[in-house]
């Protein structure tokens, strides 16, 4: 049974401000909670219906913390999904050193004001697709730890470091080093006939105003996703997360 005291605590870290003072984050999912699991990932508390928590025990992947046996309607109130899994779990955020040095040796990702918890979700899950291992965010794109980036990742995130910087201060560290800055534009280069490193950094806009002007003069190639332009209504341009897939996939296909 789940107490009032950890009810309100689990709804309480729907907050980034409680997130970033406890140092800790909700997962939901059967699946995601296990990988988390298997992953070696700290988790505070598993809160889950008797049958998944067998089937852990089963298996030998029970963790050691504190482990609460719910139902369905007990589950259903600390969820943030409509319709809530088997399991959810407390997790501590994992401290992950910035070394500008190691990051701008390979292929990385800097979000410019990125809002859309979904956009935020899916670039973290191309990413670890692709095997780019860094993305730097700027301070006011949406937090990682949100619960609905976090759904959206669908456990990406366990292979991705997204970390949180003024972003002009590392892409001046990356001019000063000679390291290229990929930016995503309407008005540049087709990205199919632009020459692509094995290093850089993808720079992507925010979903609206796309790349900031003060960060343009850092992009040391404006690229474009060219599409068949047949049709004339309602697509203007891909959204964030879409333009980030084909990004990735270009990059790593020509390595």
């Amino acid at each position: 049974m789940l107490s009032k005291n950890n009810q309100k605590f689990i709804i309480s870290l729907r907050k980034k401000k409680v997130r970033e003072e406890k140092g800790m984050f909700v997962i939901e999912g059967d699946k995601m909670v296990r990988e988390f699991i298997s992953a070696g990932a700290e988790i505070v508390m598993l809160v889950a219906k008797p049958e998944y928590i067998g089937d852990l025990e089963k298996k030998k992947m029970v963790p050691d913390c504190n482990v609460v046996q719910v139902s369905f309607d007990e589950l259903r109130k600390v969820s943030t999904l409509k319709t809530p899994h088997n399991a959810l779990a407390v997790v501590k955020i994992p401290d992950k050193e910035f070394i500008t040095d190691k990051i701008l040796d390979d292929l990385c990702v800097a979000l410019d004001t990125i809002q859309d918890p979904g956009n935020l979700g899916t670039i973290i899950r191309a990413a670890a697709w692709f095997g780019i291992k860094n993305i730097i965010c700027s301070e006011n794109s949406v937090d990682v730890y949100n619960p609905k980036v976090v759904q959206a990742t669908m456990g990406a995130l366990l292979n991705v470091n997204v970390f949180y910087r003024h972003l002009d201060e590392f892409l001046e560290n990356a001019r000063k080093r000679g390291v290229e800055v990929f930016g995503a534009y309407l008005d540049g280069c087709p990205i199919y006939e632009h020459p692509l490193g094995k290093k850089g950094i993808i720079l992507l806009g925010n979903e609206s105003r796309g790349i900031s002007e003060n960060l343009s003069s850092y992009v040391t190639a404006r690229l474009f996703i060219p599409g068949y332009r047949t049709v004339k209504y309602g697509v203007e341009s891909l959204n964030a997360g879409m333009a980030a897939s084909i990004v990735f996939y270009e990059f790593r296909r020509r390595k």
